[in-house]
């Protein structure tokens, strides 16, 4: 970072006061410019016990396979974005149930959120960031073409908790109406 997003002069790398780790601060306006992580989400349709894959069409990885996700959009729940990733990457209405996987990317500076999701009709297609899209079998998952380390993890979970009987389905009690009113705004 060069520029000051908020007036447009020149930013200094340095220790704000009060901080304890180097931000770009402006040098006119004193707008300190915080770098987070950014946020994936993502999830894993089911179908009668399959599961819904996609072979990636864009870098990083093209034409390995994950599961459908993305970057969270500002003014979209988690959920919302992980039903978004589906419809666009996937041509797929889920149902998004509950949370799954959150995998810390360090190196990517990310953070990535998976849910459970059920496809309630086997209609899919390729979406424009997908080279092809596949209902599998758990056995029939290509584990050496997995695009991601927290795909691969996310999957291994997901097939965990079936074996153990502890999948649930349902969304969180976070996504209900009645708590969205009455959350303040």
């Amino acid at each position: 970072m060069k520029f000051c997003n908020q007036c447009g002069a020149a930013v200094r790398l340095r220790v704000p006061d009060g901080d304890t780790l180097p931000r770009y601060v402006c040098e006119a306006c004193g707008t300190i410019h915080y770098l987070n992580p950014r946020v994936v989400v993502g999830c894993v349709p089911e179908h009668h016990g399959r599961i819904l894959l996609c072979r990636r069409a864009i870098e990083p990885r093209r034409g390995y396979w994950t599961v459908p996700a993305g970057f969270l959009e500002n003014g979209e729940t988690l959920q919302q974005a992980a039903a978004r990733e589906s419809l666009e990457e996937a041509l797929a209405e889920v149902a998004v149930g509950s949370l799954l996987s959150v995998v810390h990317v360090l190196h990517a500076e990310q953070v990535h959120v998976f849910f459970r999701a059920s496809l309630p009709a086997a209609r899919y297609a390729a979406g424009a960031e997908s080279l092809e899209v596949a209902l599998v079998e758990p056995a029939e998952i290509p584990w050496a073409d997995i695009a991601f380390p927290s795909t691969e993890f996310t999957l291994r979970r997901y097939l965990e908790d079936r074996r153990l009987g502890l999948e649930r389905l349902h969304s969180t009690a976070y996504d209900r109406p009645a708590w969205r009113r009455a959350t303040p705004v």
